[in-house]
């Protein structure tokens, strides 16, 4: 038994199997999920887990390169969206896009993670990065 980490099986094995350049998504409860894309949904009711929970975790353990989010989160969800970035290491590139765009940004993901979220545009492309 992991004493540690993270205990959800899916996705403690989606995060062992990413590689460099890889693109993961932590989204909010209401994110589509394009055919083709793996679903690890964590959400079991409004606000559990939280959005800013779930990417502390994935971030203590997944090396990011760059992050990409909603534009709209800017104006939407400000402190969230700032709590995030807060969240990423520190100097990496941080891009904007449209929702529109960011959506189908997703449709190369190997994994979107489906919090409990109920607050718009709390969405993230993660990139992966290389460990060495």
């Amino acid at each position: 038994m992991l004493k540690t980490g993270i205990f959800h099986p899916q996705l403690s094995r989606v995060l062992a199997e990413l590689r460099h350049m890889d693109t993961l998504v932590i989204g909010d409860a209401g994110l589509p999920i394009p055919k083709g894309v793996e679903r690890v949904d964590l959400g079991w009711k409004e606000g559990s887990p939280h959005y800013l929970e779930v990417l502390e975790a994935i971030a203590d353990c997944m090396v990011i390169e760059a992050a990409t989010f909603a534009s709209e989160a800017k104006e939407v969800s400000p402190d969230i969206n700032n709590k995030a970035i807060a969240l990423l290491p520190e100097g990496i590139p941080i891009d904007y896009v449209p929702h529109v765009e960011l959506k189908k940004m997703t449709e190369n993901a190997k994994a979107i993670i489906l919090t409990g979220e109920f607050t718009g545009y709390t969405n993230v492309i993660l990139r992966c990065g290389c460990a060495y």
